[in-house]
């Protein structure tokens, strides 16, 4: 089988599973003052400096979540709402067309609950990237404090944002900036001078169910989740002892990931998409993409078509779509692109990893040539 979907979930490294391991053998609360208890409160501390470093912050500014979903949510509920006690208050949440849903979802609730906030979608051109210029303008003419929201890169297309220049325009503003660094972490320098930063690990060889919110020194936040004092009151709840183990081992060992490894299989995969599929598109192909993501599609093979062809050849690729119910919509992604319907539907995602191999890539083209050859049949009959 080939399993091309890291972006989606990067399998658990041996030395996550190890971490885990040893975690679930301590049967022990982190927040009890016996041996045990300080034993895995010693494992949690090694997995926030890890964490850290690979964050490029303080281990004091690492808050552990349950997921990136989580910490984007926890990051523009806190930011809000502490803005609101002690201002300036945050008047525009200001996020961009391709953000996740779970930024995109939670400012609009955000805003649905608090009178007065408004929310603003900064548009992205059609290289994928976010419109640096209109979000310049908008900066400079806004009456009211902005919270910023922009991914560090785009989870479908692997585009590269230019992150460096949006902090540096917000900070001018004196607004504020949340980075979701959950696709890029371990992928490219995750040390950006954001006021909030969100990372995930199973997106990086660590397991589900563990995430993190890092929070700049100074900058505005409000717990959501109350009650014991876990996370210096900032995340109130046990914590995930496994989870977090594992999160700081995948946090360690990533830093050593070969990412030339990676681009060279994803370039060379590519080249071969295009001889063989002349009529293919790439989708950012000519501008900073994340080593490991190829977003592509066929035109004429629908998107869902592809899906349950390759995963009967043991082939395991995303689609730009999203399914719910049976029922298939553009991927909001590309359509924030200006790309077509008609070759959003077909687009697929492969995502490499850091047990990806030249192999991989080889089933994946043999069975896409062979539906291909199917589907060209079907048309001819």
């Amino acid at each position: 089988m080939a399993y091309l979907d890291h972006n989606a979930t990067s399998p658990l490294r041996p030395q996550a599973h190890a971490a885990m391991e040893r975690a679930l053998g301590l049967q022990a609360n982190a927040s009890s003052v016996h041996r045990a208890g300080r034993s895995a409160r010693a494992l949690i501390e090694e997995a926030r400096a890890e964490v850290a470093r690979l964050a490029g912050a303080s281990a004091e500014q690492i808050v552990f979540t349950s997921c990136g979903s989580e910490a984007n949510a926890l990051a523009l509920w806190g930011a809000v709402e502490r803005t609101r006690e002690s201002g300036p208050p945050v008047g525009y949440l200001c996020v961009s067309a391709m953000e996740h849903d779970s930024v995109l979802r939670t400012a609009a609730q955000i805003v649905d609950r608090i009178p007065g906030l408004r929310i603003v979608v900064i548009p992205v051109g059609r290289d994928g990237a976010v419109d640096i210029e209109w979000l310049r303008i908008f900066l400079d003419s806004a009456d009211a404090r902005t919270l910023v929201a922009v991914m560090a890169a785009n989870n479908e297309t692997g585009i590269i944002q230019p992150v460096g220049e949006v902090i540096d325009m917000v900070r001018e503003a004196d607004g504020l900036c949340l980075v979701d660094a959950v696709q890029s972490c371990g992928k490219f320098a995750s040390d950006f001078a954001a006021d909030y930063l969100t990372f995930s690990a199973h997106k990086l060889g660590g397991p589900q169910g563990a995430g993190a919110l890092v929070i700049k020194e100074g900058a505005p936040f409000r717990a959501q989740l109350v009650g014991g004092g876990q996370e210096t009151y900032r995340r109130a709840g046990t914590e995930n002892v496994a989870g977090i183990a594992g999160f700081g081992a995948a946090a360690k060992v990533c830093r050593g990931d070969d990412l030339s490894r990676l681009s060279r299989l994803r370039d060379g995969f590519e080249a071969e998409l295009r001889f063989r599929f002349p009529e293919c598109v790439i989708f950012g192909e000519d501008v900073a993409r994340l080593p490991n993501t190829s977003n592509f599609a066929l035109p004429g093979l629908p998107a869902e078509t592809a899906l349950i062809a390759l995963d009967l050849d043991g082939v395991m690729v995303s689609s730009g779509a999203a399914c719910s119910s049976g029922k298939v919509r553009a991927s909001h992604v590309l359509e924030a692109m200006s790309v077509r319907p008609e070759i959003a539907r077909c687009a697929l995602r492969v995502s490499l990893g850091w047990n990806s191999d030249e192999a991989d890539m080889d089933v994946a083209l043999v069975s896409l040539e062979k539906l291909a050859a199917r589907m060209a049949a079907r048309r001819a009959a």
